[in-house]
């Protein structure tokens, strides 16, 4: 059966950080494979998080059931391991089992100053966002892989931003957002060597460069019109939306083959090569290809050949 055929129907999923942005895109694209996806978060039409935006878990769940699968919205603060450890009781109660773990949980917009050195970068929010990128996904880790272990075949998908071979040679923004980001991937490495043998697999993915609600906010276009703002910005045109690199999550859920994976570094563009799944545009950005290849080369902005 091709691989985007391949259902999810009966596969029990937890979307960490599912509030908006890749985990919404990803909990949807699984829920249109006919999972079942507890979103967790802490923006909820009750309350809103210090981001202050309009997006809520209740919506991203609301999405996965109009998608075709079963979204079940959950409030968690993941910096909190008793509401984690109730999060991941409560699915051990209600399914007794679970398949996919991502984690996703960021929250750190708002916290990190481009290029200031780490004695020029607020303390307080560096630590903050060191500890939202990384503490977070530790402690969902530590919660919920017991509960993905009673199965053989669990997956485990560690976000983050940039590959490792790229994050290797590169400074990502400043200080702490490099910090956090390649710890993520070492993670997703580390959690290889753990759950390999056990009989499940670990890999960190990245999307390219994401129209987001967020980045398309910052530029001033919506997704209907966002070309628009290649005037400004020409290499955005490079960008991807929140659901190609869930569908790349899908695939990877979908793959009775997926244990070749385990341990490494994959993106969105890279994935999309693989199963054979486009962006919801019929198109298959490859950015972080073209961030070598064209932008950070300094080249004139030209997506032919990358999308």
């Amino acid at each position: 059966m091709p691989e985007t055929q391949r259902t999810l129907e009966g596969r029990v999923a937890l979307v960490a950080g599912a509030t908006r942005g890749a985990g919404r895109g990803i909990a949807v694209q699984l829920g249109a494979r006919g999972a079942t996806v507890y979103v967790s978060g802490r923006s909820t039409r009750g309350r809103r998080s210090e981001y202050d935006r309009p997006e809520t878990i209740e919506e991203t769940a609301e999405l996965v059931t109009a998608a075709g699968g079963r979204g079940i919205a959950v409030v968690a603060d993941h910096l909190v391991p008793a509401e984690v450890e109730a999060l991941v009781g409560r699915i051990d109660a209600e399914q007794g089992r679970l398949h996919v773990l991502v984690n996703d949980i960021w929250g750190g917009e708002q916290l990190f100053e481009w290029d200031s050195t780490v004695w020029e970068h607020d303390l307080d929010k560096g630590l903050r966002l060191m500890r939202l990128a990384v503490e977070t996904h530790a402690v969902t880790s530590h919660f919920a892989l017991p509960l993905l272990l009673r199965e053989p075949g669990g997956l485990v998908v560690e976000m983050t931003d940039g590959t490792a071979d790229y994050n290797a040679s590169n400074y990502r923004v400043s200080f702490f957002y490099d910090i956090a980001k390649s710890s993520v991937l070492r993670m997703a490495f580390a959690l290889g060597h753990e759950l390999g043998p056990r009989g499940a697999t670990a890999v960190a993915l990245t999307p390219g460069w994401l129209r987001s609600e967020m980045m398309l906010d910052n530029f001033g276009v919506t997704e209907e019109n966002w070309r628009d703002a290649l005037t400004e910005v020409p290499h955005f045109g490079i960008s991807e939306t929140p659901s190609y690199v869930g569908r790349a999550v899908a695939a990877l859920a979908a793959d009775p083959e997926v244990a070749r994976w385990n341990g490494r570094s994959l993106s969105s563009g890279q994935l999309a090569q693989e199963y054979g799944f486009t962006d919801l545009d019929g198109s298959r950005p490859d950015c972080w290809r073209y961030m070598v290849e064209v932008q950070d080369p300094g080249r004139p902005a030209d997506a032919t050949g990358y999308r």
